[in-house]
Formats: C-alpha cells, sequence, structure tokens
C-alpha cells in the first residue's frame, strides 16, 4: 500500500464514521450514544481487520507469499520438464554414465 492509498483508506473510514454517526442518530439515539455506537462499531471493524491480517500473515497466506509459492512450483515444474527433456536426449550411454556421476546408479560390483 502506498501512501496515496493510505490517505484514502483514512478519509474512507473517517466518511464510515459519519455515515455511521447519521445512521444512528436517524435511528434514535442522540448526541454522545450515537458518537460512542459508532465508535464501538469502527472499533469492532479495525480490529476484525487486524486480526484478519494476522491470522493471513502467521498462517503463509498472505498475498505475495502465496504468489511467491505459485512461481516457485511453476519454475520448478518447467525446470524438472526441461532438464527431462534434455536427459532423454542423450544416448543410453550417456544417461548411465551421468547418474553414475551425480551418485544415482551404483558401480556394478566387480566379480572378485
Amino acid at each position: 500500500m502506498n501512501r496515496g492509498q493510505a490517505i484514502l483508506l483514512g478519509i474512507g473510514i473517517f466518511a464510515l464514521g459519519g455515515i455511521g454517526y447519521a445512521l444512528f442518530q436517524a435511528n434514535g439515539l442522540e448526541g454522545f450514544s450515537a458518537g460512542i455506537a459508532t465508535s464501538a462499531v469502527l472499533t469492532v471493524l479495525v480490529l476484525g481487520w487486524t486480526s484478519s491480517y494476522l491470522l493471513r500473515a502467521l498462517t503463509g497466506k498472505m498475498t505475495y507469499m502465496q504468489q511467491r509459492r505459485e512461481y516457485r512450483e511453476a519454475y520448478d515444474s518447467l525446470t524438472n520438464e526441461q532438464l527431462q527433456a534434455k536427459f532423454d536426449a542423450l544416448s543410453p550411454e550417456e544417461q548411465e554414465r551421468l547418474l553414475r556421476e551425480t551418485g544415482q546408479l551404483a558401480d556394478d560390483p566387480s566379480p572378485p
């Protein structure tokens, strides 16, 4: 969130408070009672938003983290497919040599 968006969010919350105050007054609450009710509603909304943010942060389900996870999975999948295609293009002897070099294939024991 950039500075402009934060300012707009603050103005929106103030506007929501004013609208809430007018609605409470229209429904019969007067003066301080309407102000207290509006403050209570806004406090509950802000605490709910904050707690949902903390929950997403603690569980790792934030947008950026989710995007990174999905990007990494797609990158790994593509890389594995490309490596498999290159490996399949090698001759059987080259495949066997490569597997031995990487330790994926044990050397055949020589008869004594």
